[in-house]
């Protein structure tokens, strides 16, 4: 899994603060929401900015922060998978889509890869149950999907990011697990 940076610019904190004002509770999700638009998760030291700087204290930041699904403390990946496991998409075969995708990336559900290029995430639903198995990948509805098309997915991102790396000059064998 890709780990997140023990230093980031607390820019983005800052200015959220400032918008938001440093009061109390009231605040607190609007924040959170606002810190990971903002870094596309909630780092650590962000959190701690917020704390020292806010009538919002460390224990109520992470309290609410692990109450809802919607928060995450590590980066996500540039590809976000998310299987649909929905009655419909289950029923049509979405585990065997997940564990294609796992042995295909190496890695577990809910991780994302070392080299940050991919989260997988299984939603309990995504609304398009007659269009079933489906997943989302980046923010696009994908219907019908099979084990070989969803890695034939995976593998086309996975080769345009090393033509990307190629292009820009970087080796392609940096990390040959990509």
């Amino acid at each position: 899994m890709k780990q997140p940076s023990s230093s980031i610019d607390l820019a983005p904190t800052m200015a959220i603060l400032e918008r938001e004002g440093a009061g109390g509770r009231a605040q607190c999700i609007k924040i959170l929401q606002e810190l990971q638009a903002a870094y596309g998760y909630l780092p650590a030291l962000a959190l701690q900015y917020v704390a020292d700087h806010s009538a919002i204290s460390k224990r109520q930041l992470y309290g609410v922060a692990t109450f809802y699904d919607q928060f995450r403390f590590t980066p996500i990946g540039r590809h976000v998978i998310r299987v649909c496991h929905g009655t419909a998409c289950h029923v049509n075969g979405a585990n065997r889509i997940t564990q294609a995708i796992e042995e295909l990336l190496d890695f577990k559900d809910q991780d994302t890869t070392t080299d940050g290029l991919f989260t997988l995430e299984t939603v309990a639903c995504l609304g398009c149950c007659s269009l079933a198995p489906v997943i989302n990948f980046n923010d696009e509805t994908v219907a019908r999907v099979t084990p070989d098309k969803a890695q034939a997915l995976v593998k086309t991102a996975r080769e345009t990011a090393a033509k990307e790396k190629t292009a820009k000059g970087e080796s392609r064998h940096e990390n040959p697990s990509v």
